[in-house]
């Protein structure tokens, strides 16, 4: 029997460098950040706009931002596979090149439609293609300061939050939105020149050997899916209950970006008043970020008892949130958003850090691509359901509350881990390959180790 090697594919080393080149992607991560969340977080400027420019309730213009956010988590496994098999700087390239377009084309929408389109699927695509292969590499190139690697990296989304709203907000009052809109396309086309920085980190393995004979290519195309998707892992009782836990937070965590400037306006403050709000929380994010990622890189408490830690207290705040604005208070509504940032930044790196935890460095890129694919679930329903609850209520404090209770669920799934009171790091997943079909019977497949031998 003949048999034909599947297409190789670059498996991160057990331990990473820890520097070197890693902080000229961790760069690129900050960049990349910037222009994927951070953007997204303040695209609740163009909110008003989109409301009084189309005439449409809150709850459909709310789906703009539900969709760009659910396509750059359900396309995630697209972007990881096509990076085990090309490489991640080609397909981030490709993804900043289909972020500005997003935007460029949107400039142009006559219709609500053409912006679900357009800053949803295309731009929303884009970011799939970037975010996850980028965070994957910076993970690759770091063990010991991993969480710290993280947490810089994502700083991009704090310091941007901080810069974008009131200068989105100062754009859209010159230029209108169309000109804003054409001017943040022009931004993400920077996202092109982070890819090219990103250099592969770690050997070239050959997966398992497939027997071109005794198997149809059909089952070879299956296996090579199986393989590069990581869909194994859709039977590990710690990564389902993980995936539940992040589905949830991502309802209740993109609300606030969505909804809270229309909020505060909403509540009697002016535009450049509730952009500031939003500024404002992106500069407790950074410290919060850098903070969590210092701390959790001591070593002293483990990664999942500081997440609950952080996740918990988001939850808390944003459930506090509509208080800070009764009466008429301004001050009140700025603390508890300063505090809302902190925690929501503490928590993002922690989010992903653990994913090597649960799943091994080896399936990190796999697992990556799937979680997001999971929990882009909730981040299509998030602010949707914000905005039908506004509808109902008339205003916004029945969808923050709700945003809230979704994480503090998630932080009572994530307590519910498999050795989550124990006080020592536990072994992650063994790795196991897909079953394969072999001339209409199944049959187990050897480790990469130890290749199937084919009768």
């Amino acid at each position: 029997m003949t048999q034909q090697p599947a297409p190789q594919t670059r498996s991160p080393s057990a331990k990473g460098p820890d520097g070197g080149w890693g902080w000229v992607v961790v760069g690129a991560l900050f960049v990349c950040s910037a222009l994927v969340f951070g953007l997204i977080r303040s695209l609740g400027v163009f909110f008003v706009e989109f409301v009084l420019y189309f005439d449409e309730s809150a709850q459909v213009i709310s789906w703009i931002t539900s969709i760009g956010v659910a396509m750059q988590q359900l396309v995630s496994p697209v972007g990881t596979a096509l990076s085990s098999v090309y490489g991640t700087r080609p397909v981030v390239m490709l993804g900043g090149f289909l972020s500005g377009l997003g935007f460029v084309l949107a400039s142009q929408a006559t219709c609500v439609t053409h912006l679900y389109l357009t800053m949803g699927l295309i731009s929303g695509s884009g970011w799939a293609l970037v975010f996850t292969p980028t965070v994957a590499s910076v993970m690759q190139y770091f063990t010991r300061r991993r969480s710290l690697a993280m947490a810089l990296g994502f700083t991009g989304v704090g310091l941007s939050s901080f810069a974008f709203s009131p200068l989105f907000q100062y754009l859209v009052e010159v230029y209108a939105w169309r000109g804003a809109l054409l001017i943040l396309g022009g931004l993400s086309f920077n996202i092109v020149a982070c890819g090219a920085l990103i250099r592969p980190c770690g050997a070239l393995k050959v997966p398992d050997k497939v027997d071109s004979e005794g198997s149809s290519p059909c089952s070879s195309a299956l296996w090579r899916l199986y393989s590069y998707l990581e869909l194994s892992l859709l039977f590990k009782r710690s990564f389902l209950t993980y995936a539940l836990a992040i589905t949830l937070f991502n309802v209740g965590y993109f609300v606030p970006y969505a909804h809270l400037v229309a909020h505060s306006h909403h509540e009697g403050f002016s535009l450049y008043q509730a952009a500031f709000v939003i500024s404002s929380t992106g500069v407790t994010d950074i410290v919060g970020r850098v903070v969590a990622g210092w701390a959790s890189d001591l070593g002293r408490v483990r990664l999942p008892h500081m997440l609950t830690l952080w996740t918990g207290l988001t939850g808390l705040f944003l459930l506090l949130l509509p208080l800070g604005s009764m009466w008429g208070s301004y001050p009140g509504l700025l603390v508890i958003s300063l505090a809302y940032g902190f925690c929501s930044g503490a928590m993002t790196p922690l989010v992903f850090a653990l994913v090597p935890e649960i799943v091994g460095m080896k399936r990190m890129l796999g697992a990556l691509g799937l979680l997001q694919l999971i929990e882009s679930v909730g981040g299509l329903l998030g602010a949707p359901l914000s905005g039908l609850l506004k509808d109902v209520t008339g205003d916004y404090t029945a969808s923050f509350s709700a945003a809230g209770v979704f994480l503090l669920l998630g932080t009572i799934v994530t307590a519910t881990l498999p050795h989550f009171c124990s006080c020592t790091t536990p072994p992650p997943l063994q790795e196991q390959s897909p079953d394969v079909t072999v001339q209409g019977r199944l049959r187990p497949a050897e480790s990469a180790n130890n290749p199937i031998i084919m009768d």
